[in-house]
């Protein structure tokens, strides 16, 4: 991929996406750059009350779903919000476009130790329950050392970077367009204990090492460990495991639309059983799945290990 930095602007580059959609990410962009000036406000302390999982909510969490929630409901494109940190849907304008799924502040037990988090944003025409097939739209902030967006409308997937002009005016600009991920990949990263997964995943996982020569990478935050494999190839997953037999992450708040984004560079996904995770069908807004995102080759290793 070319790294050089272009000069397409977000805003050019979604000239042929339909209106409402590209002013719906054009806002997701610029809000989420906002509100990340406000952070260090917000960088400790846990609010008494956990969320609807029984987790518990940092500050920043608290802030970033109230700060997204109410700057996405006020461009009238949004008629209802599922978020992670919502007990019940945020049902707003019913002649709004879109629908939306949002995962505010993906990573934020790395808040404290300044390592990257991000948000991702899913949106659908058509209300929840849906598959991943339905978005029209998928995309992820990542606050890492530079600020970065990924986004797909179903025509590939593309990567801008904030950028200040002349006059110190923030835009997003092109680093990435139609991205594609190595056939073999040089990276990977798994979540969860590996005392409690399954034993052919355990040697698949290091045969990873030992066989395919990746190497491990692994941040603690979705959005962080995507990005990489993205760029890398290779292999993300969260899989089932002893103890959570269902997997951790949520399918309609991070596995779908990170997903949509990843097929959309060609990577495949799977959730563990028989379908990719865009074909996953649950009636449960708050599902969760086990997570195999991979590059075809590691894909196709990882199938026939757990066959």
């Amino acid at each position: 991929m070319n790294m050089a930095l272009s000069e397409t602007t977000l805003t050019q580059h979604l000239h042929s996406a339909p209106d409402d959609l590209a002013r719906l990410i054009e806002s997701f962009a610029l809000v989420s750059l906002n509100m990340q000036t406000q952070f260090p406000k917000y960088l400790s302390g846990i609010k008494n009350d956990p969320n609807k999982y029984g987790e518990a909510v940092a500050k920043l969490d608290e802030f970033t779903n109230g700060y997204l929630c109410d700057n996405l409901i006020q461009t009238g494109l949004v008629r209802k919000i599922y978020s992670e940190e919502l007990a019940t849907p945020l049902v707003y304008n019913e002649h709004a476009p879109f629908v939306i799924t949002l995962d505010p502040l993906d990573g934020s037990s790395n808040i404290t130790s300044n390592n990257p988090f991000g948000s991702i944003l899913g949106v659908y025409r058509q209300d929840l329950p849906q598959t991943g097939r339905k978005l029209v739209a998928a995309l992820y902030k990542l606050y890492g050392p530079v600020n970065t967006l990924v986004y797909s409308t179903g025509k590939g997937t593309h990567e801008f970077v904030k950028h200040y002009d002349s006059e110190g005016n923030a835009k997003f600009l092109m680093l990435h367009q139609r991205m594609r991920i190595p056939e073999t990949g040089g990276v990977f990263g798994i979540g969860g204990d590996p005392l409690d997964w399954d034993a052919k995943f355990l040697k698949f996982a290091k045969d990873l090492y030992r066989v395919h020569k990746l190497k491990t990478r692994y941040c603690g935050a979705f959005v962080g460990d995507f990005s990489q494999i993205l760029h890398l190839g290779g292999m993300f997953s969260y899989p089932s495991s002893k103890k959570n037999p269902s997997g951790k992450l949520r399918l309609f708040y991070e596995a779908q639309p990170m997903s949509f984004i990843w097929e959309q560079a060609g990577g495949e996904s799977w959730n563990g059983s028989d379908a990719s995770l865009l074909d996953t069908i649950s009636d449960d807004v708050d599902s969760r799945v086990p997570l195999y995102l991979a590059s075809p080759s590691i894909m196709k290793a990882l199938k026939e290990a757990l066959a």
